[in-house]
């Protein structure tokens, strides 16, 4: 597997040339990029003519992430040749969430076959609900096949992603790539860092990714008392306060706000929120975000590790850019300095992450570090 980095930035152009010469049917080719829509047009357009037999997928982002560095604005990329894999890439659309859940049986039934042995999803940020479209996936697909990737981001903004469609930055798409052969080996790792406080709430009135009372009152009223001054951020602050799952319907995950109605009082997640569940609000703590950073890169390293290091994906969430700040770079790097010396990573910062949870099937996480690596026997 041969693979490159390079990135696009306004003030400088490309990094390096584009590498033509790696171009193939069992060529991936990951961008993940910011700018304004027409200029990622522009470069996706560059990167398909350049390597016009490759399967390119993308999507936009609240930060990129290229080797040790994160940056905005521009675009991240990685080409990576396989010698013994076979690629195959899908697309389904998405008008509503309510549509998220048949978008998954869509894609899984495109591309399900005995040789699949992983699956990358990127998803538009807004429109889907992540944990339906899972669910989808998962109602098709066999449960050894691994199944990774994450939903598009819009910095701090909440007002448009996009995800590469047919070449093209595209609204309420989910692209999927498939990854088939008896070689190719897919890990993946995923941890948060968040201390929970404060009381246990019973979701007690919700629908799908919808939240509209805890213990009985308005969940957005309840939320904004935590919050105090910075309410007046939303939804952007509620990135700094996440809801923790508790108990059976979904210990261990966590959910992160879209976006919030002030008519209803409800608050929308990236996934949904069990009636009837109970829910325990979360904050930083810095050092627990780095280590959990490093933990997800030692999850993702299957087996023996190869000579020539993994092509490393890492999907992290907006929030914790927000919260780590000028410390961003420091989880990206314990992310790498986790790895094999040779291993190269590309990623960026999300609405949501998709990953294997601790019973073995994917599921939607929010406030994570999310990696996936890919290496060839």
């Amino acid at each position: 597997m041969d693979v490159r980095l390079l990135g696009w930035e306004p003030s400088t152009g490309w990094s390096a040339p584009l590498p033509g010469e790696l171009d193939g049917p069992s060529t991936l080719v990951l961008a993940f990029g910011s700018p304004p829509q027409e200029v990622a047009a522009a470069r996706l357009a560059e990167l398909a003519a350049a390597l016009p037999q490759a399967q390119l997928a993308g999507c936009s982002t609240a930060g990129e992430i290229l080797d040790r560095g994160v940056a905005e604005g521009g675009v991240s990329v990685a080409v990576a040749r396989f010698g013994h894999t076979t690629l195959r890439r899908t697309e389904a659309t998405v008008a509503a969430p309510t549509d998220s859940r048949q978008a998954g049986r869509t894609l899984a039934e495109a591309l399900v076959a005995p040789a699949l042995r992983g699956v990358l999803v990127l998803s538009d940020g807004l429109v889907v609900n992540g944990t339906a479209l899972l669910n989808g996936v998962k109602e098709v697909l066999p449960a050894e096949v691994v199944v990774t990737g994450g939903l598009a981001g819009d910095g701090d903004r909440f007002a448009a992603t996009w995800v590469v469609a047919q070449g093209r930055p595209t609204a309420g798409v989910v692209s999927a790539i498939g990854l088939y052969g008896d070689r190719i080996r897919v890990g993946h790792g995923s941890r948060g860092g968040w201390d929970s406080f404060g009381v246990e709430r019973q979701v007690t009135r919700s629908d799908g990714n919808v939240l509209y009372e805890l213990d009985g009152e308005p969940a957005l009223a309840l939320y904004k008392r935590y919050l105090g001054d910075r309410a007046a951020g939303l939804p952007a602050t509620a990135l700094l306060f996440p809801l923790a799952l508790c108990g059976d319907d979904g210990a261990g995950l966590v959910r992160t706000v879209l976006a919030v109605d002030e008519a209803t009082q409800s608050m929308t997640f990236a996934g949904d929120v069990p009636q009837g569940g109970r829910v325990q609000l979360m904050r930083a703590n810095f050092d627990r975000l780095v280590e959990g950073a490093a933990t997800a890169g030692r999850l993702a390293r299957p087996g023996q590790d190869p000579s020539g290091g993994y092509l490393a994906v890492a999907i992290s969430c907006v929030g914790r850019r927000l919260v780590l700040g000028e410390r961003t770079e420091e989880e990206v790097e314990a992310v790498l300095d986790s790895l094999p010396p040779a291993s190269s990573l590309i990623g960026f910062y999300s609405y949501g992450e998709i990953s294997p949870s601790a019973t073995g099937t994917c599921e939607l996480h929010n406030q994570t570090m999310t990696l996936t690596t890919l290496v060839e026997n």
